[in-house]
């Protein structure tokens, strides 16, 4: 059996998820794992986004943190389902993102994949979004390919959603190459906003976003960047949406109250995606909805209400945890580097062809 571990970090910074999957003609869950990100740690990734003073030694710092981290959950993840490191291919590891500009040819994902290969003596596959870029895409997002090996369906018309800090979708149409693109924040702008105003983590189920209303005229404004008019191939990141541009936009509605502002957000993430999918694949019968952003249910039931023709509901339904999608997205890739399978797709990222994605970094 064909054993590998999945390592995802993504932008909202709370934790590592892992996921130990069995590959052979089918992806098969074996276990999972989740470790929180210590608050110094996420700190550090954070203040890793934006420019500053000696960033070079602070990212040295900071991936030898995030590996010994990383190492911590993998020997947890091998304990808890009584798997020998030995039998375990590789791990693929996505490692953390701290820049990501494509229109400037570059990505920067953080991880010290060899002092993970070294405290976990399995080898590593990681640095999988550079040669999409190198080819001349956007080397995001890279999980429509999976999506496709896991959900396509020779008679329906389906859409994957992920809604992590950022949302993206996945066009599954029977019979045709898979698009795939960013729609924009998922819970970056929600998560950020809850944080400052009430110091909580994220909006359980969306309740806080639902006391308030959503103020029609700062939603428009925000819906007017470019990005969303923009069609894909197209990913995003930390460097457009953020607070700053938020307090940008609100400086505009200076008595706007902050449960109002949510309210807008969610409205905001729910749209994007919404407009997105309607837009890109008019039609979709069914919408599987993976990510942080499915535990909440007022964001969940938004979308329902936008898209009444389409079945919406979480991956769960269809099999698999919306948890660990990711995490068993990033296996998947480790397992097609080691065995020379091209996993990203031009029609998605822009890429002049398909290419192996990766870097292996022996045990």
């Amino acid at each position: 059996m064909a054993l590998y571990i999945g390592v995802m970090s993504g932008t909202s910074l709370d934790g590592l998820d892992f996921a130990l999957i069995e590959q052979n003609e089918r992806t098969t869950l074996l276990g999972t794992h989740y470790e929180p990100m210590p608050l110094q740690l996420r700190q550090d990734l954070l203040d890793l986004c934006v420019t500053g003073p000696d960033e070079l030694a602070r990212a040295a710092i900071a991936e030898q943190a995030w590996a010994e981290l990383a190492s911590d959950g993998i020997h947890k993840l091998l304990g808890e389902t009584r798997i020998d490191a030995t039998t375990v291919r590789a791990i693929g590891s996505h490692g953390q993102t701290v820049r990501h500009e494509p229109q400037r040819s570059f990505t920067i994902q953080i991880g010290h994949p060899s002092l993970l290969a070294e405290l976990t003596n399995i080898s590593v596959v990681a640095d999988f979004r550079q040669r999409d870029v190198a080819a001349g895409g956007q080397g995001a997002p890279l999980v429509p390919a999976f999506h496709e090996a896991l959900f396509s369906d020779t008679t329906r018309l389906r859409a994957v959603l992920n809604i992590g800090g950022f949302s993206n979708l996945s066009l599954l149409r029977p019979g045709t190459a898979t698009r795939g693109f960013d729609c924009g924040p998922g819970n970056v702008l929600l998560d950020a906003w809850i944080q400052r105003h009430k110091n909580q983590p994220y909006d359980q189920n969306g309740d806080w976003a639902s006391s308030g209303d959503v103020d029609v005229d700062l939603l428009g404004r925000l819906l007017s960047d470019g990005f969303f008019a923009a069609q894909g191939p197209k990913s995003t990141g930390r460097e457009l949406f953020n607070l700053p541009w938020l307090d940008a936009h609100l400086a505009a509605y200076p008595n706007l109250a902050p449960k109002d502002v949510q309210a807008t957000l969610l409205e905001l993430t729910a749209r994007s995606i919404a407009d997105s999918l309607l837009a890109a694949q008019p039609g979709t019968q069914d919408l599987l909805v993976c990510g942080g952003g499915t535990h909440n249910a007022a964001l969940m039931q938004r979308l329902k209400s936008l898209l009444p023709t389409c079945q919406v509901a979480s991956t769960a339904d269809y099999g698999f945890a919306p948890d660990w999608i990711e995490a068993m997205a990033f296996a998947w890739l480790a397992h097609c580097c080691v065995e020379g399978i091209t996993a990203n797709r031009p029609s998605v990222t822009g890429a002049r062809g398909p290419r192996v994605l990766g870097a292996i970094y022996p045990a």
